[in-house]
């Protein structure tokens, strides 16, 4: 080559150097008056439209920004809305706020008018789309019509439709909606629906003078035709329950429906259905009762993926701070993904996806929820990222230099040096936070450091891997953007103004400026919507100086096309692999991008073309897959729930095979290679007999356990048992004892707990510090670590708190090895649920969590007894060392002491009970308390007072303390008095005397389930003589007042062979066995399912015969009347609701069980076993509703060890039970009353009628949901109504006689004049049973009557006040809430959806509610109390504390409990 050559080919070297060097980008500025309401591009196009909604104008942009028109024919300042087809990307909207709007179908070059029957509704989208391009025509519009003027305009939402895309008349669709939507919305649903189905949340029957337009009569209607003749009502699978609809939704895959549970009994939670095929809705079932129960709690369905849900659920009462979950393929099932997620009062949640790389996101978690939610504390913020669609969770590992390449303040590898960034609940710009559609690349404003710091102090930081690593690229807080799939990275100052971009084109490794003619306050900085555009626009706020006549506002048009770099060819090309090494493969495939090379000095060039991921399968691993159908997961297996169904020409021959499920399937959409992985899904062989059997037919499986059990208990709302057996080895069951696995065969475990308010935990505790829990009913377990090991002072080792399921308190032993002569027990708590523990205090004996389910007090209050001197051995610890009573608010942080000297306290329905002991006079006292702080003396007749005897608190759930008092003590046998309380717990009266009690304090008292006021006793019939002769003859009474009186059991005719009774004269009665004498005091005479229903085990006669001479009874009307069912004394069980009854013998050994579908009018046998068992207990779920049992016992050649018999009678019958509540004569159900035909016409003072299955019926009652009872009508007070008086006692004759040498109370008239009753009455021999509710009839409680005093002193103007003062604050606190923009506790967010209908009650939020002007201050007044009580909510706990002894009925005797300063 010649020397000229040479230098040529230098010089052309040199000069495109310079040139590339001299190379800028290209701007252009246009100036507007205002911020846009809107700024997006036409999808894949190079239009835009910038809305400006102040001027009502929408401009359009041919070039990406660089020239700006108003659109073309429509009239300046009608602009309301603008909205771009999602499906069609040259069709646009400009929605006026009258009739006449307008569309364009060429990307906004021009605009047609059309005109619609109402102007547009003020919701977030009134249009709804098509997403079959062939339908894209096919258009809902929703408009807002209104009739009436000023106060008494009523106005409603109508959704019209085109099919046409509004080239002709459009029609009425459906009138009185709240938002109406195709099934085919989104790409993602697919399903085999008709194509032209619409769902509409409309109100139902709101014809009627707009009655019917309330959150109740809001319904989720159905039509293929438009509703021009079908209009279905969606059912949800739960009937007429289907109703409160709050939004509908099409998220992903899954239609999701949220409903409040307006059911009659229900706590009104928010409720979530899914379906994914329009044909089929499930209920989403969380795992976690309290915090993330959706009770008056708001929840967000975030960004979620093909394959699962996810939800964040408000789970802290008074702070915006949620838990994540995330849901199984179909969207039903929800796991804890995350925990104290960051959220806003508008919902928003810190939780993004990175865009395109499938299971990757970000998210923010409140570091310091305890101080938030208990001081008021500020946020301190952490990310958390995931790479594994939620499973797991880790820090961003920050990067170890700045921008300068000095080394950050702290070490990397530490956790409390981790890189926090800003997300969604505090946006900064418009469209997605961290990522956009360049492959791989993730920015974010943030900081280092142990916590997240504000905004303005915050740098900018990029990681081009998937978030994976990080640097930092800018210092300070900057506005980002990516161009070209990530070969252009543009940011802009976000802190104050400026007149320069700065960009780079190696993927933020070098960086260049540009200044552009104006300074501007970055406000948006975008570019097309796939990010593979070299232009830009950013919009700013022109500074003072700079502003002319023409705008205050100006969109600066960046092109980075003149750069003069070259097109990209294959060479400058990599792949690239999403998410890390870890975590390579998802749903069955590794997931890669072609993008350009860092170091490549090119552009790609490939406009509008998205950039597509690349799919390799992955050999399928046990992550692949879930469990089949009839499958439950257990453990890291799936068990049969029972035996497998099969087709009905399967197995003709019992002794085959046939070929079943393994237990799995693989997800849907997983693409995962099952012939190089593990095959999982593949047929097995399972003998027939293990098939679920024909029709009539009863199969059991029996299971052999190595020791004898010792404990056994189900999780409620579950099939999962756990058994403890003597040799401290805990089992499992996930199908009702169908299978069995041993958990964790190297421990030794001392107890297990289930969760007393939160169905799917439990504990497993070992004699070490180190435990299991589970939060998923037994499918995982995870461990613990406590302070201390378990307590050895017989206490429970574990106190739960009934608001919060996170909250634990762990009692444990310190300083007991050895000689132990500092031997005592330390209390911790949790507020994580065991993963770290904070000392509450030593020396104690027992401390609890203040409040209980009805106990409302203080949530963050400890209760406990401590020990007034901490040393020594506690074991030790007698009367002279005094056991304080110490109540700590804030976590125990502020003590105060509330007794010297306790004996112990209990908390039982609304009341919470101290023993005070009284040193001075060596005697208790009861204390009894409705607030937690403020406790009132129990008074006792004088004979009665529990002094130095010993006292059991009897259950308690009907407005009174039901107390037992030992009055006969060794060595004579045990047993006492019932006393009962008021409704305030302070006085105490005699219910019935001589009350039989075991020597471990337990007494024959029993309540009848799901009917208040009826309870079951056992009395000794001979106090005078069993002293003497060390036997007690127990005769059985019930009563149907709550204890006002008490009778004996009427005997039945006739016994179960139809005979008559040997003894036949009026001092024969039924007498029954107890609860002191049960195996398993669970065992109980009555059952949850069925109202009325009783089985016992007894006899006829004076007293009560021995256990094994007894018979077996059964009462269908709440103990009103018996029947002899069988011979012999048999252990019971109710199943399916009392649809079947079983029984096994227990009086030695057996072979069979009975069962019943008549409720023991017949029985039938069923033989399990060759070998006899002595059955012990039957066992099924806690609500009696299952068709499966558990026998626990053991063959008698084995008595240390046990057998567990598994018995399905699911297949005995298989028609179900019809029931229609409209009509309940004509189904399987009757209507029954527990006064009916009875001589106690009414019971409680009203009579109430309830729903039963037929006896004679032989149906599946199921999982149907129950009709509530019904209350008929209140009837009149008659003696039944009344007790006796403090003071009184019943006499033989029934009558309410005042004690010898006791004097009655005196009245007290201001205490009965309190609630404006004009008059006050003298005290009686009777008080009104507090539970009955009669009305009119006797006074037997009132004696002569006395005027009230008038009004107290105070006129007109004092109660004007009194009226104003409370509305006016109310409407104060109301408008403030209404102007933080917050949603009200029990909104819902749901993407895509118009959050909330509009309804005129309580239940909607503050904007909501003024629309209806006539509620207007009954609504705010209720946001009002909403927002105090969430906000304070210890304080509204003292309040409500207080308002218990003021509206309680208190007797007129409480004058301890007055308020003293009641104005």
């Amino acid at each position: 080559m010649g020397l000229h050559h040479k230098a040529v080919i230098l010089l052309w070297t040199t000069a495109c150097f310079i040139f590339a060097a001299l190379a800028q980008p290209e701007s252009s500025i246009t100036p507007f008056e205002n911020l846009p309401a809107r700024i997006f591009f036409f999808d894949d196009s190079t239009e835009a439209i910038y809305h400006d909604v102040v001027k009502g104008i929408a401009y359009v942009s041919p070039d990406e920004g660089k020239t700006w028109s108003p659109a073309t024919n429509v009239p300046e300042g009608k602009a309301a809305m603008v909205f771009e087809h999602p499906f069609n990307n040259r069709v646009a909207f400009i929605l006026t706020q009258s009739i006449t709007h307008y569309k364009t179908t060429d990307r906004g070059k021009t605009w047609r008018s059309f005109e619609m029957p109402l102007a547009p509704a003020m919701v977030g989208r009134p249009l709804s789309f098509h997403a079959d391009p062939a339908k894209s025509d096919y258009i809902l519009y929703q408009g807002t019509i209104c009739t009436g003027t000023g106060w008494k305009t009523d106005c409603r939402d109508e959704t019209y439709y085109t099919t046409d895309g509004f080239a002709e008349i459009s029609r009425l669709l459906l009138a009185d909606v709240s938002r109406c939507q195709f099934a085919h919305s989104s790409k993602d649903f697919k399903h085999e629906a008709h194509s032209d189905l619409i769902y509409c949340v409309a109100f139902d029957g709101s014809g009627n003078g707009g009655s019917g337009h309330t959150l109740a009569s809001s319904r989720l209607f159905s039509s293929t035709d438009f509703f021009s003749a079908e209009k279905k009502v969606e059912d949800l699978g739960i009937g007429k329950n289907a109703r409160g609809i709050v939004a509908f939704a099409i998220v992903s895959k899954f239609a999701v429906v949220a409903l409040k549970d307006l059911s009659e009994g229900s706590t009104g939670d928010m409720l979530l259905y899914v379906s994914e095929d329009t044909k089929t809705w499930a209920q989403g079932h969380f795992p976690h009762s309290s915090s993330a129960r959706l009770r008056e709690n708001a929840y967000t369905i975030v960004e979620s993926t093909t394959h699962s849900l996810a939800v964040d659920v408000l789970s802290h009462d008074r702070t915006s701070i949620g838990t994540l979950f995330v849901s199984n393929s179909n969207g039903t099932f929800f796991v804890e993904s995350l925990q104290d997620t960051n959220r806003n009062d508008m919902g928003y949640v810190d939780f993004e996806n990175i865009y395109g790389v499938e299971g990757v996101g970000l998210a923010n978690i409140v570091s310091n929820a305890r101080d938030v939610d208990s001081r008021r504390a500020y946020k301190q913020l952490q990310t958390r990222i995931t790479f594994d669609d939620g499973r797991t969770w880790s820090r961003l590992k920050p990067p170890a230099v700045d921008l300068n390449r000095n080394k950050i303040h702290c070490n990397p590898d530490n956790v409390d040096c981790s890189l926090h960034l800003h997300s969604v609940t505090l946006p900064h710009n418009f469209g997605r936070v961290f990522s956009s559609p360049a492959p791989g690349f993730v920015m974010g404003v943030g900081s280092i450091g142990d916590h997240l710091l504000p905004y303005e102090e915050c740098d900018t930081f990029l990681s081009s891997d998937g978030g994976i690593s990080w640097r930092m690229v800018r210092q300070d807080a900057h506005k980002y953007e990516f161009g070209d799939q990530g070969s252009v990275l543009v940011t802009v100052n976000d802190e104050e103004g400026t007149d320069s971009i700065d960009y780079s084109t190696d993927f933020g490794e070098t960086w260049k400026t540009y200044k552009f003619n104006a300074r501007v306050r970055a406000r948006i900085l975008t570019t097309v919507g796939d990010s593979t555009s070299q232009k830009f626009i950013l919009v700013g706020q022109v500074a003072k100086r700079d502003q002319k006549d023409n705008g205050r506002f100006a969109v600066v048009f960046l092109d980075f096309a003149p750069l003069g770099r070259r097109k990209c060819d294959d060479s400058d090309f990599e792949r690239w692999f999403a998410r890390s090494s870890t975590h390579e493969c998802l749903m069955g495939h590794k997931q890669s991008y072609r993008r350009r090379k860092q170091n490549a000095d090119c552009f790609v060039g490939e406009k509008f073309r998205d950039p597509v991921p690349e799919e390799e399968s992955c050999p399928c691993t046990r992550e692949d897959y879930e469990c089949d159908y009839n499958f439950i997961q257990d453990g890291d297996k799936c068990t049969p729930i029972g035996p497998e169904p099969i087709p009905a020409d399967v197995c003709g021959d019992p002794t085959g095979d046939y070929m079943g499920s393994s237990g799995y399937r693989k997800i849907p959409g997983n693409t995962c290679d099952r012939e190089r992985g593990e095959k999982l899904d593949e047929r097995v062989k399972k003998p027939c007999s293990n098939a679920q059997p024909a029709e009539g037919q009863v199969v059991h499986q029996t299971f052999s356990f190595p020791s004898s059990v010792v404990q056994y208990a189900y999780f409620r709302s579950s099939t999962v048992i756990l058994v403890r057996l003597a040799d401290n080895s805990i089992w499992q069951s996930p199908n009702e004892g169908y299978t069995w696995k041993q958990l964790y065969p190297q421990e030794s475990f001392v107890s297990f707990y289930h969760h007393k308010f939160t169905d799917d935990r439990a504990y497993l505790i070992t004699r070490s510090k180190k435990h299991y829990y589970t939060t998923d009913f037994g499918k995982t377990w995870l461990t613990m670590t406590t302070p201390t090991v378990p307590n050895t002072f017989g206490l429970p080792a574990l106190h739960f708190h009934p608001g919060n399921s996170e909250y634990l308190i762990w009692l444990g032993d310190e300083g007991c090895e050895g000689f132990a002569e500092s031997c005592h027990m330390e209390s911790h708590y949790s507020l994580k649920n065991g993963r770290d523990w904070t000392l509450i205090d030593k020396y104690v004996r027992n401390c609890a969590w203040a409040r209980d389910e009805e106990l409302l007090v203080d949530p963050n209050q400890i209760l406990c007894e401590s020990y007034k001197n901490k040393q020594g051995n506690q074991h030790f610890f007698r009367l002279e060392n005094p056991l304080e009573l110490i109540a700590g608010t804030d976590f125990y942080n502020t003590k105060t002491k509330l007794f010297d000297h306790v004996v112990g306290f209990a908390k039982f329905s609304e009341y919470l009970i101290v023993a005070e002991y009284q040193a001075s006079q060596q005697s208790l006292d009861i204390q009894v308390s409705l607030d937690g702080r403020t406790f009132a003396s129990g008074e006792f007749p004088p004979t009665m007072r529990p002094d130095q005897h010993a006292y059991t608190i009897l259950e308690s759930s009907t407005k009174s303390v039901f107390l037992h008092v030992t009055t006969s003590e060794a060595p004579a046998p045990y047993w006492g008095n019932i006393l009962k309380s008021n409704s305030n717990g302070t006085y105490f009266g005699l219910s019935l005397g001589n009350v039989n009690r075991n020597d471990d304090g337990f007494v024959d008292f029993e309540k009848m389930i799901n009917l208040d006021g009826i309870a079951l006793v056992n009395i000794v019939s001979n106090p005078q003589e069993a002293p003497l002769t060390r036997r007690k003859l127990l005769q059985t009474r019930i009563t149907h007042n709550d204890g006002g009186s008490w009778r004996s059991l009427t005997p039945p005719p006739v016994d179960a062979h139809g005979n008559k009774y040997a003894c036949d004269t009026t001092k024969c009665n039924l007498h029954i066995h107890g609860y002191t004498e049960r195996y398993d005091v669970r065992a109980t005479f009555s059952t949850p399912s069925v109202p009325g229903l009783l089985m016992a085990v007894g006899n006829i006669g004076e007293s009560l015969a021995p256990y094994d001479d007894s018979d077996t009874f059964l009462s269908r009307d709440a103990g009103f009347t018996w029947e002899e069912v069988h011979k012999d004394a048999h252990l019971w069980e109710f199943g399916d609701s009392g649809s079947l009854l079983i029984m096994a013998n227990d009086e030695g050994p057996t072979d069979h069980v009975m069962f019943s579908t008549d409720e023991g009018l017949k029985w039938n046998e069923y033989k399990f076993t060759d070998e006899p068992v002595r059955v012990k207990a039957i066992v099924t779920v806690p609500e009696d509703t299952s068709r499966r049992f558990i026998l626990i016992g053991y063959y008698p050649r084995a008595k240390n060890a046990a057998v567990a018999v598994h018995l399905d009678f699911s297949a005995f019958t298989k028609t179900k039970c019809r029931l229609d509540p409209e009509y309940p004569s004509q189904g399987d159900f009757e209507l029954w009353s527990p006064s009916e035909e009875r001589e106690e016409q009414c019971l409680f003072g009203k009579q109430t009628l309830y729903h039963r299955r037929k006896r004679e019926v032989n149906c599946v009652v199921g999982d149907q949901e129950k009709v509530k009872e019904k209350i008929v009508k209140h009837c009149q007070c008659t003696a039944i109504d009344f007790e006796c008086e403090f003071n009184y006692h019943r006499n033989d004759d029934g009558d309410c006689v005042l004690f010898p040498d006791l004097s009655p109370r005196s009245p007290d008239p201001v205490e009965q004049c309190r609630n404006g009753e004009e008059q006050w009455y003298d005290l009686t021999a009777y008080r009104k049973v507090p539970i009955s509710a009669c009305e009119g009839g006797k006074t037997l409680d009132r004696g002569n009557p006395h005027p009230c005093p008038g009004v107290r002193g105070h006129g007109a103007f004092f109660w004007l006040m009194m009226l104003l003062i409370p509305v006016s604050f109310a409407t104060l606190v109301g408008y403030w809430y209404y102007r933080k923009g917050g949603y009200s506790r029990g909104a819902i967010r749901l993407p895509g959806a118009d959050n909330g209908a509009r309804y005129p009650s309580g239940d909607s939020g503050v904007l909501d509610t003024i629309a209806s002007v006539p509620w207007f201050l009954l609504g705010v007044a209720g946001i009002a109390y909403e927002w105090v009580a969430s906000r304070f909510d210890a304080f509204a706990a003292r309040w409500r504390g207080r308002g218990g002894y003021r509206h309680l009925s208190v007797d007129e005797d409480a004058q301890i409990l007055r308020f003293e300063d009641e104005e």
